[in-house]
């Protein structure tokens, strides 16, 4: 498969219930100008400022980088960039640059000002940060031709163009990259006041009547997260479609939800999982990472990476240096009554367990 994929400027579905492709459904979803764009208004203006300066320049834009948990619109502020500028949108992603000739192949094929976008730039390889790093400063690149003591190096010019990454994981990022970006921006979670606008402008693109408190009850259970208020939106449709020839109410919005085991704040199966090992099975902790995973069946970086950080942000788990720990607010979600203070020291036996346990997990 090919590491880069062009995408048409200002391509968009209309039609996107009658599909079946949720890939294609997503892509129609996302907003294609800043205006469009909901939240991150700082963001926005700073954003606004950097393109607005380029098209005066009649310049590229600055190296663009974009920060923040996954779901939370870099792909699509991607495309936006591309739109404000009037050029094209050439896509990549880190992992599918294995080589840096494979880098090499795509900078030399790029227009004069085209935008190119790199998702998860922070998993790059080595060899091909370092081609980056020369590309992105001096818009040229070094290819090796002969091999052994014949070996000899042919500087290429590339056109000027701008270089939008995207990482999920900013800290490994080296710093030589980092410091090349013109522009960075980190990307928040959003509220439910925002969420709810996003929910009422995909249901008019699908072409679904929805009521205020359907897109409230979506928004609060959606993380702060604009894709999963997308998904979420997407299964209540076929729940409807399927339960009741389309229409969609406060009533049936919760049923569908609760089919796909997305509870009240947003917990899905994995989360209750880890909530509910961690208080009934380890009394509330202590309990180490990978002990933690062995209780729920899965993978301790799925534990890590999928469930845990939005338990941490809902203040319902916490990390310390002996294990995660049930906070309060854990065991009122469980509808249980916290522990004793007092009775803290009399654990379960799976807590003990676990405690002892911990010291084979304090690399997690």
């Amino acid at each position: 498969m090919s590491p880069t994929q062009p995408v048409a400027d200002g391509a968009r579905l209309v039609d996107g219930v009658t599909t079946g492709d949720e890939v294609v459904v997503d892509g129609a979803l996302r907003p294609i100008s800043l205006q469009e764009f909901v939240g991150q208004q700082r963001v926005k203006e700073q954003l606004g400022l950097v393109l607005a300066s380029a098209r005066a320049r009649e310049k590229a834009a600055d190296h663009i980088l974009l920060s923040g948990p996954p779901g939370l619109g870099k792909t699509t502020l991607a495309g936006i960039i591309a739109a404000e500028l009037g050029r094209p949108l050439r896509m990549s992603s880190g992992p599918a640059i294995q080589h840096a000739g494979d880098l090499a192949s795509i900078l030399t094929s790029l227009q004069p000002n085209e935008v190119l976008f790199l998702d998860e730039i922070h998993r790059t390889t080595r060899a091909a940060e370092e081609t980056l790093y020369m590309a992105m400063e001096d818009f040229r690149v070094d290819v090796m031709v002969g091999k052994g003591p014949g070996a000899h190096s042919i500087p290429l010019e590339l056109a000027p163009f701008t270089l939008v990454g995207a990482t999920t994981r900013a800290g490994l990022l080296p710093g030589p990259l980092r410091d090349r970006f013109g522009f960075t921006a980190h990307l928040d979670f959003y509220e439910p006041p925002e969420l709810r606008r996003i929910i009422d402008r995909s249901a008019q693109l699908l072409s679904l009547s929805i009521e205020g408190k359907v897109a409230q009850e979506i928004a609060r259970r959606s993380r702060g997260t604009p894709r999963i208020a997308n998904r979420l939106l997407r299964r209540v449709r076929d729940y409807a479609l399927v339960n009741a020839d389309g229409a969609i109410d406060l009533e049936l919005t919760r049923a569908a939800l609760d089919v796909y085991e997305v509870d009240l704040i947003g917990l899905d199966r994995l989360d209750r999982g880890v909530l509910e090992a961690l208080v009934r099975r380890f009394g509330g902790g202590p309990v180490g990472l990978s002990t933690l995973a062995v209780a729920v069946g899965e993978e301790t970086e799925t534990v890590e990476s999928v469930a845990e950080p939005f338990l941490v942000r809902q203040g319902l788990v916490a990390r310390t240096p002996r294990g995660r720990v049930a906070m309060p607010a854990a065991y009122e979600h469980l509808g249980l009554a916290p522990p004793d203070p007092a009775s803290a020291s009399a654990q379960t036996p799976a807590a003990r367990l676990g405690e002892s346990q911990q010291r084979l997990d304090l690399t997690n």
